[in-house]
């Protein structure tokens, strides 16, 4: 695929920003969730009678460009691709949160990546306020290749403010800044505790593995009185990478992010590397090849007075939480 027809084919499935807003809303008696097609980003997280959602972060982009939102998925890389990628049009965290999705049925929807030849589909499932979503990639490319997919959900205002804690099952970890640095265990990072956020945000990339056969992340918001939480399989997303971000003094955005990798580097290096912590930094897809993943996230009422949460565990469709 030349330069030319590549950066064409992604243009032509990016909305104008001045297009209408196209979303897919899922409701239950207990709860509603959205998500814009532009980019397939779930943007709105609520329980029946609250205003109160997690996912209101924007990026903040040139008029011109498409902005991230909410909770979005990066494929097929995670974070910045080479120098020649870039200059034929590769964009940061891949195509799937920068195309036009499309919405197949009241709980299904598809992307195709032009670029990278690869399609996504999605299907979620919302139970009372447990949304389960599943997600199918497959190569459409005459060749395997390899490639990164990682979950991004990104918390912000009114949710996210100085009281919000981020609890999780996490191990050891680096800063994205100081990778061959000895790893500390969560919520460790240099000196700083990545349970909380005020107005420093440094270091704001720490990635942890995770041990056991599942992985789990919480964020607390005792403001709101409400806790957000994500379960997922490690076979699946072995990485749990945490972004922190402030605007003038104050907690403007935080990343929940677990996926396939752990590194925030192009292709060269992950694979200069291979695996870090004994963990992969990338997955391998074959020729015509497919590979399902999924994850659970849950809003609840937060309990007054609650200071961690201690587990996370699946009972049938939903989640269920232990407080201290």
């Amino acid at each position: 695929m030349t330069r030319r027809l590549a950066t064409t084919l992604l243009t032509s499935a990016v909305l104008s920003p001045a297009a209408p807003f196209p979303m897919l809303t899922i409701s239950s008696p207990e709860a509603s969730v959205s998500f814009d097609l532009r980019g397939g980003s779930l943007v709105d997280f609520h329980l029946t009678g609250s205003t109160v959602n997690p996912f209101t972060w924007v990026q903040n982009v040139e008029p011109k460009e498409e902005p991230l939102r909410g909770h979005f998925v990066c494929l097929d890389r995670w974070g910045a691709p080479s120098e020649a990628e870039i200059a034929r049009g590769v964009p940061y965290h891949g195509e799937a949160p920068r195309v036009l999705w499309k919405a197949t049925g009241p709980r299904t929807m598809t992307a195709d990546l032009p670029i990278a030849n690869l399609g996504i589909e999605r299907e979620a499932t919302l139970t009372g306020a447990t949304l389960i979503v599943r997600e199918r990639v497959t190569n459409r490319n005459p060749t395997g290749r390899i490639y990164n997919m990682v979950q991004h959900p990104t918390i912000a205002p009114p949710f996210l403010d100085e009281q919000t804690f981020i609890d999780a099952n996490a191990g050891l970890g680096f800063a994205q800044t100081t990778p061959n640095q000895a790893p500390q265990p969560f919520p460790k990072a240099h000196t700083a505790d990545l349970r909380h956020l005020t107005s420093d945000p440094l270091p704001n990339v720490v990635s942890y593995i995770i041990e056991g056969p599942t992985g789990w992340v919480t964020a607390a918001s005792p403001t709101s009185g409400l806790v957000l939480a994500y379960l997922w399989k490690t076979s699946e997303y072995p990485w749990l990478n945490l972004w922190r971000d402030v605007a003038k003094g104050r907690p403007i955005a935080r990343g929940l992010e677990f996926g396939s990798t752990g590194l925030h580097q192009p292709y060269p290096e992950l694979i200069r590397r291979g695996r870090m912590l004994d963990r992969p930094l990338f997955s391998y897809l074959d020729a015509g090849e497919s590979v399902e993943r999924s994850y659970t996230v849950s809003l609840s009422l937060l309990p007054a007075g609650t200071k961690r949460i201690t587990q996370v565990q699946s009972v049938g469709p939903r989640i269920d939480l232990k407080f201290d």
